[in-house]
């Protein structure tokens, strides 16, 4: 066998490079390799390129990040049927779900407001179903807001116990075990209800706390904001 350079003429052509390839590139290494392993120049050596070449098409690794939790919207489906509320169930738990099969994406969506395409549609989605059910406007909005942050907490706690490769039953009996070693004179309410607070599975409790959040965004009217917030707020949008 040779050991002759191979001349680069004679080596498979690149693929051209894209933002939309830098991203697939990104969450191939984050699946593969973890979070810590994410670098630009990480990327830009599985594409066989310099790292100075991947600024064209992200600025920079929280651009690249912010993108790639984008894409990962993109991967949500829109519901299938049923009631508003079962429609609104399933959109958000699909979103958990998605968000949570990449470690790290979901904290990317608690600095900051995602605006990316594919996030819109998500949030548009869940504004006509909560419209649908007579929610006012303004409760409306607010209660999408807590919605997402309900999906990114959701999903970026699943998305620990998968990189640790634990399951929320194991937690559970963890906490558990922790619970009933305490001395009851110092933590009386949780010793004497030490069975209820590690009582169901990760489903019940999840599927639980999003109909809270139903509930709670159905009867609970928004207050009404003021003429003057409203020419503040438009002002800044000028």
């Amino acid at each position: 066998m040779s050991d002759a350079p191979v001349s680069r003429r004679a080596r498979p052509a690149k693929a051209p490079l894209s933002r939309e390839v830098i991203i697939e590139t990104g969450l191939r290494i984050l699946d593969q390799e973890g979070l810590a392993a994410l670098t630009m120049r990480r990327v830009a050596q599985d594409l066989d390129t310099g790292a100075a070449s991947l600024y064209v098409y992200v600025a920079n690794r929280d651009d690249l990040m912010a993108a790639m939790l984008d894409h990962v919207l993109g991967t949500v489906p829109a519901p299938s049927g049923g009631s508003w509320r079962d429609r609104l169930s399933e959109l958000v738990n699909a979103a958990v779900a998605a968000m949570a099969r990449h470690e790290g994406v979901a904290l990317v969506a608690l600095g900051a407001i995602p605006t990316g395409t594919n996030a819109l549609v998500l949030v548009d989605r869940m504004l006509a179903l909560l419209a649908e059910a007579g929610v006012a406007e303004q409760a409306n909005s607010w209660g999408v807001d807590l919605l997402f942050l309900y999906i990114t907490a959701a999903a970026a706690e699943q998305s620990a116990y998968n990189t640790k490769g634990m399951r929320a039953e194991t937690h559970i009996a963890e906490v558990s075990k922790r619970y009933a070693e305490l001395p009851a004179d110092r933590y009386p309410m949780i010793v004497s209800m030490r069975e209820a607070l590690v009582s169901g599975d990760g489903d019940a409790r999840a599927q639980w706390a999003l109909r809270v959040l139903i509930d709670g965004i159905l009867a609970t009217p928004a207050p009404r904001i003021s003429e003057d917030a409203r020419s503040v707020r438009d002002s800044l949008g000028d």
